[in-house]
């Protein structure tokens, strides 16, 4: 069967026959607008992210499973740099007439397993035909307590800078991809990232996080917006920098500055925070809970700018800044 065959309605059924009901989804699809039911006292966060064939992805080089799980990943992540308890999401679709059924379902189910996985139910959308490439708009909704919910804003001169995971893997993987590699850790962490909601969520439940962002443009762009929403500056030391084994055995192929790439490459998806000194020892512990590694890797300081200092202790200068759509 071919998607013409089906038409939009009846791709729209067959994605609607895959999702459970839930009983807080009031009116699911096939109604004009969805209806939930919130938490009592709770609010409600949404997030939007488009990813467009051709600047978020190329089909050549991911296949459409891992495209479809990463296509939601990227929105759980906006909401777990808030701290908030992902529910729903919509999806819209505008589909090119090259991309055939095979494909769509390869990619829904990719979308539904990571749904799966966090709970989350898709409630509507939109579909449409595409003249150019694929084009993927998801909206996640979540909920959380309005004193637990944490903004950029919230930065202190004396809070401590975090970061968990490990960062610049989802950038070189990129770049070996672009090589014409198919497989390993770091393309796979690039293809298929996993959004940080239980570190995200338990911060802001034990009241520790001051601010937080997750990381899709680069460590310096997020961190950057942290420093600017909070009228604060920052120091950052590169020895206390994340890097996994197998970044720092790749990354030599491709720069002398094993620290370029993780700076400013993108698409890592962990989170950059700022706590409390007092609250170090309890952050470590909140992650060690969560099975999430993190790492100390600077400090707030009262001054407007970000001074980076080298392993050797002289002053580090960094060749690129972060991902920027219309630079």
């Amino acid at each position: 069967m071919k998607l013409h065959d089906l038409g939009e309605f009846g791709f729209i059924d067959r994605i609607a026959a895959a999702i459970a009901e839930k009983t807080t989804v009031k009116i699911g699809i096939g109604d004009d607008a969805a209806a939930v039911e919130p938490a009592p006292g709770h609010l409600t966060l949404m997030t939007s992210d488009m990813l467009i064939e051709g600047v978020h992805f190329d089909l050549n080089l991911s296949d459409p499973l891992t495209l479809g799980r990463k296509s939601l990943a990227v929105n759980l992540s906006d909401l777990a740099a808030m701290g908030a308890k992902p529910r729903y999401y919509l999806l819209s679709l505008a589909i090119p007439q090259r991309l055939d059924l095979e494909f769509l379902d390869k990619f829904i189910s990719g979308m539904m397993q990571r749904a799966d996985q966090f709970g989350v139910t898709l409630i509507g959308g939109d579909t449409c035909s595409s003249k150019g490439g694929l084009a993927i708009s998801v909206t996640a909704i979540g909920e959380q307590l309005p004193q637990l919910v944490v903004r950029r804003s919230g930065a202190r001169p004396g809070d401590l800078i975090f970061v968990t995971g490990t960062i610049g893997d989802s950038a070189l993987g990129l770049e070996l991809l672009r090589q014409g590699e198919k497989i390993g850790p770091l393309i796979s962490r690039h293809l298929d990232p996993e959004p940080r909601l239980s570190a995200g969520i338990a911060l802001a439940e034990a009241g520790l996080a001051t601010a937080m962002i997750d990381i899709s443009d680069g460590l310096l762009a997020d961190l950057g917006h942290i420093l600017e929403k909070s009228a604060v500056g920052a120091k950052m030391d590169l020895k206390g920098l994340p890097l996994s084994d197998q970044y720092r055995k790749e990354i030599t192929k491709f720069s002398e500055d094993c620290f370029s790439l993780a700076l400013g490459g993108g698409e890592d998806y962990e989170l950059v925070f700022t706590a409390p000194v007092l609250l170090k020892d309890r952050v470590f512990s909140c992650m060690e809970a969560c099975g999430v590694n993190v790492s100390m890797i600077g400090e707030i300081t009262a001054e407007n700018r970000l001074a980076i200092t080298a392993a050797d202790g002289s002053v580090y200068h960094p060749r690129r800044q972060g991902y920027n759509h219309f630079a």
